[in-house]
């Protein structure tokens, strides 16, 4: 490597002028002896002995993985793709567009190096069905989809392939932790593995009833309850929460409603579960609030209770025109 040989003692003052000049080579390491430095340079410079030294390469720090793709991938394609991604546990969940669907392969290998996880996965369908599961391609790495994912203290053990759970909703689950009261009996009406309940029972003395009819996810839940020594504080139930509320003997001071694409056809059950006072968390897709607010409204009218609307806020970007927002509704009487 051509270098430019300076005294030690004025190595760090000709390193700053040949930068700020750009004759630095900056893919190489400085090398120094006992009275010289060797300074990596792109071509001639004037004033200075040059010499032929070896050096050892600098490391290149990825930024992101697309720059892993710059010789695979047109700047188009680069461009179409979805940087960001889905990280649950040592598990990484990839969109990727249609039109380069045969350059998956590429795409996950690169994902794979650049976030050293366990395990790349691509999406392959939309969330669907009553259980809440999408299908997934493995690209790289390990072909196994059981992680834990840890979040706000907890622990949460899950199959990427048999349950549905979104790491984007991290900072609303502690939201709603935030805003509970000790003391209060909770009950999420479709809890998955149980997130919302895990992370509030975790932080809260409360008591909370979880609800789903994914049998995989009841499962999960179970198993999160012992690993976060919760048993006893989170009671799991699987079935249909409309049909297993029947069997419920009292109100709540709190329900969550987190099914944004079906919620509100449930919202006659919460309302009629809800204590006097007391907080319904709703969630629906939507491009505004007013939707979901004429919902709630709607449901505790006929009901014969009220509705206070005590916050609104969107939670993420379904779409460009689609949100999934969240409602909170304080119930009370007429």
């Amino acid at each position: 490597m051509k270098c430019v040989k300076v005294p030690l003692r004025q190595l760090n003052d000709v390193r700053i002028k040949l930068m700020e000049n750009s004759l630095m080579n900056m893919d190489f390491r400085i090398k120094t002896d006992g009275k010289f430095g060797y300074i990596p340079i792109n071509e001639d410079v004037d004033g200075y002995e040059t010499v032929d030294v070896e050096l050892e390469p600098m490391k290149k720090v990825v930024r992101n993985f697309s720059e892993l793709l710059e010789d695979e991938l047109t700047d188009e394609e680069i461009e179409n793709l979805k940087t960001s991604f889905d990280t649950i546990g040592d598990i990484v969940i990839l969109e990727i567009p249609d039109e380069l669907y045969d350059k998956r392969q590429i795409i996950g290998d690169a994902a794979y190096e650049f976030t050293k996880r366990k395990a790349i996965y691509m999406k392959k369908s939309a969330i669907k069905g009553t259980i809440r599961i999408r299908d997934l391609e493995f690209l790289a790495g390990s072909d196994d989809s059981v992680t834990i994912h840890k979040e706000h203290g907890v622990r949460l053990k899950l199959d990427v392939r048999e349950v549905y759970f979104s790491p984007r909703l991290a900072t609303e689950r502690k939201r709603v932790m935030e805003s509970v009261e000790d003391g209060e009996k909770i009950l999420d009406m479709f809890c998955g593995i149980g997130p919302f309940p895990i992370v509030i029972a975790r932080n809260k003395n409360v008591e909370i009833t979880a609800v789903d009819i994914n049998e995989n996810a009841i499962r999960y839940l179970e198993e999160n309850i012992e690993l976060n020594k919760l048993k006893g504080t989170v009671k799991p139930y699987c079935g249909d929460v409309r049909e297993v509320a029947k069997s419920f003997n009292c109100k709540f001071d709190r329900i969550i409603m987190n099914l944004p694409g079906l919620a509100y056809t449930f919202l006659d059950v919460a309302v009629d579960l809800i204590k006097d006072g007391g907080i319904i968390n709703y969630y629906e897709f939507s491009d505004g609030y007013e939707q979901g607010i004429k919902r709630l409204e709607t449901a505790c009218e006929n009901a014969g209770k009220k509705v206070e609307i005590v916050n609104c806020r969107k939670v993420k970007s379904i779409s460009p025109d689609e949100w999934h927002v969240a409602i909170d509704g304080k119930v009370s009487k007429n």
